[in-house]
């Protein structure tokens, strides 16, 4: 991670290469380490986790379906929102490996929330979901 980047995305490259190399062998306590103890967290199953315990509840619902992950984030727009947290808002790529070593991709729209707590950047809020094909105004 350069140390010329701007000190948002210094942030942000952290995270993410925290995150990915937690996933890459799928590392249930690893990857909720990478989130604050009271992080809020949507992610890719209904429900809405609050909490790192949740988290890693989260990540072990995917034990024996996820065999790694890799997620590079695109298109970032930083902002800071106070000293020491920033915002972080664009796309996510995910590569998986399935179990039986089937691969799999995906595109998600991304929004972190950045705070640097227990001498590492954390995510204190996390919110991925699918781009909408229509814009979502209901059953008319």
């Amino acid at each position: 991670m350069p140390e010329t980047q701007p000190p948002g995305q210094q942030a942000l490259a952290h995270v993410e290469a925290a995150w990915n190399a937690a996933a890459r062998g799928w590392n249930v306590r690893a990857l909720s380490e990478v989130y604050a103890e009271d992080t809020a967290f949507f992610g890719g199953r209904p429900g809405h986790c609050i909490g790192r315990a949740a988290v890693a509840d989260y990540f072990a619902s995917y034990t024996g379906l996820i065999e790694s992950a890799a997620l590079t984030l695109t298109e970032q727009a930083v902002r800071a929102l106070a000293d020491g947290v920033w915002l972080a808002q664009g796309y996510g790529a995910f590569e998986f490996v399935l179990a039986g070593s089937k691969p799999s991709r995906n595109v998600l729209r991304t929004t972190l929330v950045l705070v640097h707590r227990e001498a590492r950047w954390q995510i204190l809020q996390h919110h991925f979901s699918e781009s909408p094909g229509t814009p979502p105004l209901g059953e008319r």
